[in-house]
């Protein structure tokens, strides 16, 4: 048992921004290929229009309902769903009444990119270019 590793409910480094509330249950540093994020979803959650060059998203949801817009579809989303969102496919995610999901990154080190945010300033965020920058070293990439 000496290699495993045990994260139990509400651990995980945390994140708790005024969207959401995330906690880190698998860093990239452990897996070199993935990371996955417990995300508790705040009342009127909004994720951007954005997509990934490399990264593939898979989204599972735990509680309440997850709109997910593709291209051009749109999905409503309940517990025990589950969406796989592949590199450059342009995606929004929207949660009006809160809820709860896990999100895999495989090719993603989305762990390290909260980790990034979370030692930026007011300044650093107001900075579109250093945003855009930030945003494209983690394979974030949202509309101009």
């Amino acid at each position: 048992m000496a290699n495993q590793i045990l994260i139990n409910q509400g651990e995980g480094k945390d994140f708790d921004y005024a969207q959401d509330h995330c906690y880190v249950k698998l860093p990239f540093s452990v897996t070199g290929n993935c990371s996955m994020v417990e995300d508790t979803l705040k009342p009127g959650f909004y994720l951007p229009r954005h997509h990934h060059k490399i990264m593939t998203e898979v989204f599972y949801i735990l509680e309440g309902e997850f709109e997910l817009e593709y291209d051009d579809e749109t999905i409503l989303m309940k517990p025990g769903d589950t969406a796989i969102v592949p590199p450059n496919v342009w995606h929004i995610g929207k949660c009006e009444k809160g809820g709860k999901m896990i999100t895999v990154f495989v090719n993603g080190r989305f762990d390290e990119y909260l980790e990034k945010m979370a030692t930026l300033t007011d300044q650093d965020f107001a900075d579109a270019e250093k945003m855009k920058a930030i945003n494209a070293e983690y394979d974030i990439y949202n509309e101009d």
